[in-house]
């Protein structure tokens, strides 16, 4: 891909965990993100699924010389998606866009033994409070399928290798934010 940019939807919202400087908000039309596990990871993760009658937010940014290979190593579970004609934001130009998702047969619905991890979760919420406010927090947990998993509470010791510390007010958000979506969760 020449003038290649990507879209973020997890935790590349969160501008405190990647170097891409050249990061604007966007959204991409007909996806919605869903927590899955594979058997590439130990953990349930973000990826994408078609949805044609649902719109995510999310950031674009610029991959320095289109080289893919640090962000391919970072995103090693997915595969790229072209999303350019589908994807809105403030750019003048129109650059060719790749989303990240995981190829359908090859994840499903987390499970006991495949939990998402709170740690991640707080990076995601952290990252869609900073660019998008607490209304875009909540279109994120809207339009995120997957709530009935089970989560491990790490936040005492983070698994997640790009966790941050979150503030009290972020914290409280993500907290509440879990208890109005009944999550079940567990001390790691």
């Amino acid at each position: 891909m020449k003038n290649a940019f990507f879209f973020g939807y997890g935790s590349l919202v969160n501008r405190s965990t990647h170097i891409y400087t050249d990061a604007h908000p966007a959204s991409v039309r007909g996806w919605r993100r869903a927590w899955r596990h594979t058997d590439l990871r130990g953990v349930s993760f973000l990826t994408v699924v078609p949805d044609a009658d649902c719109t995510i937010d999310g950031l674009i940014a610029g991959v320095p010389g289109d080289d893919w290979a640090a962000l391919d190593e970072r995103e090693a579970a997915y595969g790229r998606v072209p999303v350019s004609d589908h994807v809105d934001h403030p750019l003048p130009q129109r650059p060719e866009i790749a989303i990240y998702a995981i190829a359908a047969p090859n994840h499903h619905s987390p499970t006991d033994a495949h939990p998402i991890l709170l740690s991640y979760i707080d990076v995601v919420l952290q990252g869609y409070l900073r660019e998008f406010g607490t209304r875009g927090a909540q279109r994120f947990l809207d339009t995120t399928d997957g709530w009935h998993a089970p989560v491990l509470d790490d936040r005492a010791a983070p698994q997640y290798p790009r966790h941050q510390l979150l503030t009290s007010a972020e914290r409280a958000f993500v907290d509440d934010a879990l208890t109005g979506k009944r999550v079940t969760r567990r001390k790691a």
